[in-house]
């Protein structure tokens, strides 16, 4: 089991909060500690991802169930003289329809949840039972956010990370691909690449929704300046891929659906379609390659793959500059991919270092 996965951070900080939960609650006085069980059911409520995340799941828990407390109680008092299933099923659409404000966001089911139980098991003495369940579910939640704020805040900081590189992965194997199928000179498939595209989108949502929750995870959280630095730089880091992957469906729309490789400028030393294959895998090289792993005194792997993609491009670009063009549409789909090449480095800060003096 490793402390930093999210999932076991989790599961640690929402054990420790339902267990002091319990504790406290059972040293109030008889008439809530007799029902200290809600408490631990705050706490688990309250914790979550982020601080940010359970503050908010806590206030919004409790307002609803003191919203759906409130609806029973008001509803069966003018509606004494229906019969009690009537009286439920009216309790439960109201109920329902008031989830349907924005203002609980997940935590909107409790509404009917709690106007459930106050009116099968609540009624007998409505004020006593809103304490207990409210009030204990509330101090729960309270110790749920205290938890997460002093026990290992969560900065959401791995998953991201881990989500970033496997959007690079799939991002790199696209592009691969793609220039794999132009040196086999086969025709790429539009449906073909249209279903590998949609993969890869899901995998952008996931490593976009990683790079949400670090930010939300530095809202009123301790370890925030700690880590400043390196929250940034996943920021950074995740959204210059996502610049990329809108550069790559362009890209990829491009060579899948005009197939400029093959309109008329296949005139030069192993072909435009070699040519427009290199330019390619070059910036996928780049884009499995972020991080350099020396001082930039001697070159390194990622110097290596940013030298190779910009030799590809010029390559690419020297095709465009000597060749006449027999199909327009199909030189300036080409040209276009090379702008899209050329940015696609610049988005991933690919500049080649300058070796140092020793």
């Amino acid at each position: 089991m490793q402390l930093h996965r999210p999932a076991v951070q989790r599961g640690v900080r929402a054990a420790v909060a339902a267990a002091l939960a319990w504790q406290v609650a059972v040293l109030l006085p008889p008439l809530l500690s007799e029902y200290a069980y809600y408490a631990p059911l705050g706490a688990v409520i309250a914790v979550h991802p982020t601080i940010a995340d359970s503050a908010s799941a806590a206030w919004r828990s409790v307002l609803a169930i003191l919203t759906g407390f409130g609806l029973a109680v008001a509803l069966y008092e003018v509606t004494r003289v229906v019969p009690d299933a009537l009286t439920i099923a009216l309790i439960v659409a109201v109920a329902i329809a008031v989830e349907q404000l924005q203002l609980w966001r997940e935590q909107a089911s409790w509404v009917s949840f709690a106007a459930v139980l106050m009116i099968t098991v609540g009624l007998d003495d409505p004020g006593a039972y809103v304490l207990r369940y409210a009030g204990l579910t509330l101090l729960g939640a309270a110790i749920g956010v205290l938890v997460t704020t002093v026990l290992f805040p969560p900065m959401q900081l791995t998953r991201a990370v881990e989500e970033i590189a496997t959007a690079r992965s799939q991002l790199a194997a696209h592009l691969e691909e793609i220039a794999g199928t132009l040196r086999e000179g086969r025709v790429p498939d539009p449906a073909e690449w249209s279903g590998r595209a949609t993969v890869l989108d899901r995998t952008l949502d996931r490593m976009r929704a990683a790079e949400a929750q670090v930010e939300r995870a530095r809202r009123a959280n301790p370890r925030a300046p700690r880590w400043q630095g390196r929250a940034a730089g996943i920021r950074e880091e995740s959204r210059a891929v996502d610049r990329v992957a809108v550069l790559v469906d362009d890209l990829t729309s491009l060579v899948v659906e005009l197939q400029p490789h093959r309109r008329g400028i296949d005139r030069v030393e192993a072909g435009a379609g070699w040519v427009l294959a290199d330019a390619l895998a070059g910036l996928a090289g780049v884009v499995r390659t972020p991080y350099h792993s020396t001082d930039g005194t001697t070159p390194d792997r990622r110097d290596e793959r940013i030298a190779g993609a910009e030799a590809a491009l010029d390559r690419l670009v020297t095709l465009l500059r000597t060749t006449q063009p027999a199909d327009e549409d199909g030189f300036f789909a080409l040209g276009a991919v090379a702008v899209g090449v050329r940015r696609g480095l610049a988005a991933l800060g690919a500049h080649r270092r300058q070796a140092q003096a020793a």
